[in-house]
């Protein structure tokens, strides 16, 4: 029962998120992402029964037909959207919270050829944008979001919003990180310039205060 009931949530959760869906059915026929969660629960399954490599198959099968790869070691919680899904790419030993979006192309991935614990640690309500990279055996705190195309190499406190390469902090006290929006977003390089733009300009001040000319510069 359980099973059935973890399908519905996750198709209601795509039905809250995503605008283009106009009803369950449709998502159920149509959105890659269930289904590729779908076959993840028997693969998971089977992984933890110690069937391993008839787990990899269906993972692997799963791939062929959705474009997403699930390792069958990977944990992953209720009410996951992964939107469009192509090349998404979870690990072994990632963990997935609560009410994640993951958006096509990205990758939960570690960073070496070490053992155990080797892929990140998502935690509730995070949003992971198109092309993000977390690679690593670290967290991700609740309520985050990491902007597309960002590489994320260390943890990630709560609240954060994460962008660029390597990812940066650049906003915290994120209210809800599922408002769904990949573009409004701060420009690290952008906040860097202008700091450097006001500090010629104090500079330039300064000089001519003591009676030096802008050409002298």
């Amino acid at each position: 029962m359980g099973f059935y009931k973890d399908i519905k949530d996750d198709i209601r959760a795509i039905l809250i998120k995503d605008p283009a869906a106009r009803n369950g059915f449709e998502v159920l026929l149509c959105y890659p992402g269930i289904w590729a969660l779908i076959w993840h629960k028997l693969s998971h399954w089977l992984y933890l029964k110690n069937f391993k490599l008839l787990a990899r198959l269906v993972s692997q099968a799963t791939r062929f037909w959705t474009g997403i790869e699930i390792h069958p070691g990977a944990t992953i919680g209720r009410r996951c959207f992964i939107d469009h899904g192509m090349a998404v790419v979870i690990g072994e030993t990632a963990e997935i919270g609560d009410d994640v979006t993951i958006y096509q192309a990205v990758t939960l991935g570690g960073t070496g050829k070490d053992v155990g614990k080797r892929h990140p640690t998502i935690g509730n309500n995070v949003v992971i944008s198109t092309g993000a990279k977390v690679l690593g055996p670290f967290k991700v705190g609740d309520n985050s979001k990491i902007g597309a195309g960002s590489v994320v190499l260390e943890e990630i406190p709560p609240n954060c919003t994460v962008v660029g390469v390597p990812g940066k902090i650049v906003r915290r006290g994120n209210q809800h990180a599922d408002e769904m929006n990949q573009v409004d977003m701060p420009d690290p390089i952008a906040v860097e310039l202008e700091c450097l733009r006001r500090r010629i300009v104090m500079l330039e001040g300064k000089f001519r205060d003591i009676g030096g000319n802008d050409e002298d510069l």
